[in-house]
C-alpha cells in the first residue's frame, strides 16, 4: 500500500473522529442555532406573550419568540404544558421524538468497531508472521568460530581515541599479570565496565 494513500486515509479517519466528537457533544440548541433556555423561562415567556410557536418532540421543545428569535429547552413531564400554552395562544406542534444523532455519526458508530476489530486482526496476523520466522531462527546461532591466524585482532589494528587504548591496555596488562599492580598495592576489580561507542 502506497505510504502516501496511508497518510491521506489516517488523516479522513482523525477528520472523521474530530468531526463526530464535535456533533456528539454539540447540545440540541447550538445544533439548532437557537438559545438553551430553563424550563421556567419557558413559562414565563409564554404567560408574557412573547412566544408564537413551539414544537414539542418528546421531552425536547424548540420554539420562536415573538420578535423571530429561537430557543431550545427540556420539558418535565408536565401534562398541563399543553393547556398552558394553548391558554396563552402559542401554536403548538407536536412529533415524534427522533434520534438527533447525524446519519453520519451513526453510519460511523456501526463501521468503527468492525474497522478496529479487522485493523487489530491484521497486526496481530502481521506480528505472529513476523514471530514465527524469528521463531524458525531460533536454533540456528549467528556465532562465529573464530581461529588463532583468522580472528585476532590487536590494539595495533583499532583505530580510536589513544588515551581510551591506553586505559584499556592498562587493564589487559592487569588481568595477564594481577601480582605485579597487588605488589604496588591495586586491587584485582569485579569488573570492567567499557562506555562509549565502538572504536
Amino acid at each position: 500500500m502506497n505510504s502516501n494513500f496511508r497518510n491521506f486515509a489516517l488523516w479522513v479517519v482523525i477528520f472523521l473522529l474530530v468531526l463526530a466528537l464535535v456533533t456528539l457533544f454539540q447540545s440540541p440548541g447550538q445544533r439548532g442555532g437557537g438559545s438553551d433556555i430553563a424550563y421556567s423561562q419557558l413559562l414565563s415567556e409564554a404567560d408574557a406573550g412573547r412566544i408564537t410557536s413551539v414544537v414539542i418532540s418528546g421531552p425536547e421543545i424548540s420554539g420562536t419568540y415573538t420578535d423571530g428569535r429561537t430557543f431550545t429547552t427540556y420539558s418535565p413531564s408536565d401534562p398541563m404544558l399543553v393547556t398552558k400554552l394553548q391558554q396563552k395562544g402559542v401554536q403548538i406542534t407536536a412529533r415524534p421524538q427522533s434520534d438527533s444523532t447525524p446519519w453520519f455519526i451513526a453510519v460511523l458508530m456501526n463501521i468503527l468497531p468492525i474497522a478496529l476489530f479487522i485493523g487489530a486482526w491484521v497486526f496481530l496476523s502481521r506480528q505472529m508472521q513476523s514471530g514465527a520466522g524469528r521463531a524458525m531462527g531460533f536454533g540456528k546461532s549467528k556465532a562465529k568460530l573464530l581461529t588463532e591466524a583468522h580472528g585476532r585482532v590487536t590494539f595495533d589494528d583499532v583505530a580510536g581515541i589513544d588515551e581510551a587504548k591506553e586505559d584499556l591496555q592498562e587493564v589487559v596488562e592487569f588481568l595477564r599479570d594481577p601480582q605485579k599492580f597487588q605488589r604496588l598495592g591495586g586491587r584485582i576489580p569485579r569488573g570492567v565496565l567499557l562506555v562509549g561507542p565502538p572504536g
